[in-house]
């Protein structure tokens, strides 16, 4: 298959990551702070995949022209700005072969910049073609036992655990995202799989 942006595969896993937010969402009795204007996990930088560039892109084309050039300007500058401190950068954004420490390090050390399609009011310019992280953002994790909130918003979690079976379905959601990035095979904009978000609007 190749990398038609209206393929039924490439739909259907952010289809399904939406899908999976909802009904997640609603397993917890809506007991998440999430909402219109929420943006605290719209700061900070966070690897993508080609897939959710390809949407990015999709989105942007949607915009009027002056609203598109201005996403692309922030997004341009974050990169300088992230270049600055890793310039092997420069020559591909593909992060595959970085080690996860060193991709935590840059996360972490550039955590203060916005989304550059993160409008004024708090809300997503490309909302409808936002990245499966975005999509599935907010749901309390667990380990071992021992829940924990998706951000510093949630500073309580509730009561409710994800049930088995939605947490068997995020489980699959990863692994048909896994398949469809596989399906699509390599673009013109890097080698990988994964790049930082600023790359994802370029």
């Amino acid at each position: 298959m190749g990398t038609d942006p209206a393929s039924p595969l490439r739909l259907s896993i952010f289809e399904e990551a939406s899908g999976w937010f909802r009904r997640a969402r609603a397993s917890l009795l809506e007991a998440i702070p999430c909402g219109r204007g929420c943006c605290n996990c719209c700061v900070g930088i966070f690897p993508i995949t080609r897939l959710d560039a390809q949407e990015l892109r999709l989105g942007l084309n949607t915009l009027p022209p002056a609203q598109r050039e201005a996403i692309v300007a922030r997004a341009t500058h974050q990169i300088g700005v992230i270049e600055a401190s890793y310039p092997r950068l420069r020559s591909t954004p593909c992060l595959d072969a970085w080690a996860d420490t060193t991709i935590d390090a840059m996360v972490e050390q550039f955590a203060h910049l916005p989304c550059p399609a993160l409008g004024e009011n708090g809300t997503c310019h490309v909302y409808a073609f936002r990245p499966i992280t975005c999509r599935t953002m907010g749901i309390p994790t667990e380990s071992n036992g021992m829940v924990e909130g998706a951000c510093t918003v949630q500073t309580a979690v509730p009561l409710i655990r994800l049930s088995p079976s939605l947490q068997a379905e995020s489980v699959r959601l990863a692994e048909n995202e896994a398949a469809a990035l596989s399906a699509v095979g390599q673009n013109h904009l890097q080698a990988g799989d994964e790049l930082l978000l600023p790359y994802g609007f370029l």
